[in-house]
């Protein structure tokens, strides 16, 4: 069983603040892919962990910034949990480098395109990370949109709100037209802004840029 400890109390508590889940029948029939959501609050990584690890019974390993490492509690957590540190300053080579060896491996990679929670609770500018990890790795993407979630814990709150939020899951995204131009920044882009799209629509927001 993964996650023993977290399946049987933090999995219910964090049910308790989602209103529904919409989607579960787009989930892939076999792990090896990338989860990629809208980022408002760090409730967005126990409600969907809650989804995917219940469903696999297996890790499901976000990128997180390196600073999450740095105290001895919450490196253990995080590496407890499976992260991959992710160093923003130097463009997050070395961990986009493990993601794509643990994709390649069946494992599953969750990643917030955005790069970091909003402060407005609106959608941000994605980062190209997902789309060298889904053309380097040969994977689909799954489209995840999180609405509600802003308002239960937004960046600088310490207690969470009881409110309720939901969880659009999109149709897996296959980008096998552009496999082998992981380098082409111009593709690397188009992919980005396809995804960011679907994540947009699944979250009821716009993605204009």
């Amino acid at each position: 069983m993964v996650y023993p400890i977290i399946k049987r109390t933090i999995f219910p508590w964090t049910r308790l603040y989602t209103r529904k889940v919409n989607g579960i029948k787009n989930l892939p029939e076999n792990a090896g892919f990338i989860v990629a959501a809208n980022h408002a609050s760090y409730m967005d990584h126990l409600m969907i962990s809650a989804i995917i690890v219940s469903y696999y019974n297996q890790k499901l390993h976000f990128l997180a910034k390196k600073e999450h490492f740095e105290s001895p509690h919450q490196r253990a957590w995080h590496e407890y949990v499976g992260a991959i540190p992710i160093d923003r300053k130097k463009g997050g080579k070395r961990a986009l480098k493990i993601a794509i060896s643990y994709l390649r491996k069946g494992r599953i990679i969750g990643i917030y395109p955005e790069g970091t929670r909003t402060l407005t609770g609106e959608i941000q500018k994605g980062k190209i990370g997902v789309a060298i990890l889904a053309l380097g790795a040969k994977v689909p993407v799954l489209p995840v949109g999180l609405i509600g979630t802003f308002q239960i814990l937004p960046k600088g709150k310490l207690i969470p709100g009881f409110k309720r939020a939901v969880v659009n899951i999109g149709r897996p995204m296959y980008f096998d037209r552009y496999y082998g131009k992981e380098n082409n920044k111009k593709v690397l882009r188009l992919v980005t802004t396809k995804i960011m799209k679907e994540i947009a629509r699944a979250s009821n927001q716009r993605y204009d840029y």
